[in-house]
């Protein structure tokens, strides 16, 4: 038998289908009910609340991504099928929240109930979660494993790169396709707080998110897109409606950089005034006072601008001295010395040589 495709295509293409099946079986769009009082219905912006704790709660305790996705999900398909109130909904999205856990996690990265208690200050207690766990398996018929939005970011984004492969590299700028699906996967997760997405499917949002990045880097991402959506069998008229949903969510989103990434800072080059003085740092080197100062006066010059220009300071010298470390470009000796604010010969270091100060012993008052 000789096939047409590669191997890797038609993989990607068989994954392609199961996922589309087992979407077309599960989904259901959740439709959020205007709630005709704030005590007895969950409203979509309570909603919206509860999924952005549940992503705190997870960057927290440093999940897979796949995670928080299938806990999205878990809580949208029992909310579409009951009605609860608001004082339940952290209980009910901290449940599904722990069986997402328990189906995507290893187990030596499944954290204890009471270790999720107390890290997610959910207010419930762990037999008040497992109770609420069983009514959740009940209301879904105890079949969690439904295919979510990351899954088919996935599947899509690899069938990009095996199409395009040598001009999204050069597109990327230095990002590797690692890289560059972790910014992907923060845009959906940000995506997927917002209600007004709630009618769409997993896939054609996953397709609408990718397609906008396509339109950016690839001059022939429209042929591309054609392909997708004849696999998907999806009108191109629901995609343009998801692409103007996905743009309108994302224009208030900043992407967060991927792991690893080195901070350039640039430090002040100015010398601080006069005026200046009293908005540095409490170990910053000062000249001797020609006058004593009113405590009165003092106070009012520590304003918000002055608290925020001293955490200024010391960002830049931390991140600095970091950067320095990175780089090798002091030894420990040196970074030693550089501390203390002493040479090897004993004598003092001279002023401006070094962005760690030296330190003063403590004032007798």
């Amino acid at each position: 038998m000789k096939f047409t495709q590669p191997l890797e295509s038609r993989k990607l293409s068989s994954l392609l289908e199961k996922a589309v099946s087992r979407e077309a079986k599960l989904w259901k769009g959740y439709v959020p009910k205007k709630p005709t009082n704030q005590d007895t219905d969950i409203s979509p912006e309570k909603r919206d609340e509860a999924v952005r704790w549940l992503r705190d709660v997870h960057s927290q305790l440093k999940l897979y991504p796949e995670t928080l996705c299938l806990a999205i999900g878990i809580l949208d398909r029992f909310l579409s099928a009951i009605k609860a109130r608001p004082k339940y909904l952290r209980c009910i999205a901290i449940s599904c929240f722990f069986l997402a856990v328990k189906t995507s996690e290893e187990d030596e990265r499944i954290p204890s109930l009471r270790e999720l208690v107390s890290s997610s200050k959910c207010g419930c207690s762990p037999s008040e979660i497992l109770r609420m766990e069983r009514i959740v398996l009940d209301k879904l018929n105890w079949d969690l494993h439904s295919t979510t939005a990351l899954d088919f970011l996935y599947i899509f984004h690899a069938m990009v790169l095996s199409c395009k492969s040598g001009r999204l590299n050069v597109a990327l700028s230095g990002l590797n396709p690692s890289q560059h699906v972790a910014l992907l996967t923060q845009q959906l997760f940000h995506c997927l707080t917002h209600n007004a997405l709630l009618q769409v499917r997993g896939s054609l949002l996953s397709l609408g998110l990718i397609t906008l990045e396509l339109e950016k880097l690839c001059p022939d991402w429209l042929a591309l897109t054609v392909d997708l959506l004849h696999k998907l069998q999806i009108d191109s008229s629901q995609l343009i409606g998801c692409r103007e949903l996905v743009a309108r969510c994302l224009s208030t989103h900043t992407a967060s950089l991927p792991p690893n990434t080195v901070y350039i800072c640039h430090p002040l080059l100015n010398a601080p005034g006069p005026r200046d003085r009293g908005l540095l740092p409490a170990w910053h080197v000062s000249p001797a006072p020609t006058a004593p100062s009113d405590p009165n006066t003092t106070h009012n010059r520590s304003s918000k601008s002055s608290a925020k220009r001293k955490v200024e300071h010391m960002e830049v010298d931390e991140y600095f001295d970091g950067i320095k470390r990175l780089y090798n470009e002091e030894s420990p000796q040196e970074g030693a010395l550089m501390c203390t604010g002493q040479t090897a010969g004993g004598g003092k270091q001279n002023a401006g040589s070094s962005p760690c100060p030296p330190l003063q012993p403590a004032r007798e008052t």
